[in-house]
């Protein structure tokens, strides 16, 4: 499979320990790796490029921040992506499993492959966490009719699909923002159950504690009553 139109985007705050074996994981000959280093007060950005990947800085903290900057980039290099590719730091998520992601957009199967996280992370995921995140799901199914078993990050769009969805999050509700906004403007969308587990190291800014989930919770609540009061341009 040719990787070279295939781009990966890696949001990153202070994952200096985890973030070689997430890069050296990834298959070779990909169009472009690149880090966001999302204000870390660790070695992050050097450890990124000491890898091989290529480095952008946002310091404003935020998970759509750092995706939206990293996008911003992207668009700029002399061959834009066509896939790009969405993975966490953290190494959860297996990179080794990229290919199972990015085939059906690669054949024109689909427009965006969602990794889910299989029982939606399992013992690896906080209860809290998931809880949250079925309740999310339910909103989802509820009030845009549309199913999904996950909100995991790792994911594969079509790179010009993305930049139609006009995402704006800057921060926990980026990854349910794109699903709903991929969903009503009829993309074709397919998910991928794969496995899950414990972060490499550190510990996660989110569902590392309750209050982390909390506020996350509440932010994808309002993402969901945001979204569901626009207007759908197709």
């Amino acid at each position: 499979m040719d990787y070279r139109r295939v781009a990966v985007l890696i949001p990153a705050l202070d994952e200096e320990e985890s973030l070689p074996g997430v890069i050296a994981a990834l298959p070779p000959g990909l169009g472009a790796v690149v880090v966001v280093d999302n204000g870390s007060a660790d070695d992050t950005a050097r450890v990124a490029r000491a890898a091989g990947a290529l480095v952008v800085h946002e310091p404003e903290r935020g998970y759509g921040a750092a995706c939206l900057a990293g996008m911003g980039f992207l668009r700029l290099l002399p061959q834009p992506p066509e896939v790009l590719v969405f993975l966490d730091a953290d190494h959860s998520d297996d990179p080794a499993h990229l290919p199972a992601l990015v085939a059906p957009v690669l054949d024109d199967q689909a427009d965006l492959v969602l990794g889910a996280r299989t029982s939606a992370g399992g013992p690896s995921v906080p209860l809290h966490a998931r809880l949250g995140n079925r309740v999310v799901l339910v909103g989802v199914r509820w009030l845009f009719g549309a199913a999904f078993d996950d909100l995991g990050p790792f994911r594969a769009i079509r790179f010009d699909a993305l930049d139609g969805l006009a995402m704006d999050d800057r921060n926990w509700g980026w990854t349910l923002q794109m699903q709903i906004r991929a969903a009503r403007r009829g993309l074709r969308i397919r998910e991928v159950p794969l496995p899950y587990r414990r972060r490499a190291a550190g510990r996660s800014k989110v569902s590392g504690s309750v209050w982390g989930s909390f506020r996350a919770g509440l932010k994808m609540l309002y993402t969901l009553l945001r979204e569901r009061l626009m207007r759908v341009e197709r």
